[in-house]
């Protein structure tokens, strides 16, 4: 499966709602730009998709405003906590950044992301002999 680029509208639209912070980091998930609070992703691209991750209570709240807008990735593989954000809110800053706002306040109040432990390297000699 192939997934396209997003469009470079999209992607300026996302650079502007990201907000500033020193817990606020950018880097690529999937291969998309996207936005972590203290090692948890809570906002980012995918293909023609805006997506950001909101609390159950929030989520209920999304869905009552603007419909299901499930993030699914992958057929059959949702990302249970994350929601596609509709046209409407692509269209309104105001909106977005309350909504951008609920995302970074919920991605802080989970716990920071523990750094994987770097795996040892096994020395050269041994790699070979066991290929």
């Amino acid at each position: 499966m192939a997934w396209t680029k997003s469009p470079q509208s999209l992607i300026d639209l996302f650079d502007k709602s990201v907000p500033s912070g020193a817990n606020i980091s950018r880097r690529k998930m999937f291969g998309y730009p996207a936005a972590f609070a203290n090692g948890n992703l809570f906002i980012g691209l995918h293909q023609n998709d805006f997506v950001m991750r909101l609390s159950e209570k929030d989520r209920a709240r999304f869905a009552a405003e603007f419909g299901e807008r499930i993030f699914e990735p992958m057929k059959g593989r949702p990302m249970r906590e994350y929601v596609r954000l509709p046209e409407e809110l692509l269209a309104d800053a105001d909106k977005r950044a309350f909504w951008i706002n609920l995302s970074l306040h919920y991605a802080e109040a989970i716990a920071p992301k523990a750094k994987s432990p770097k795996k040892k390297q096994l020395p050269r000699t041994l790699k070979r002999s066991q290929a």
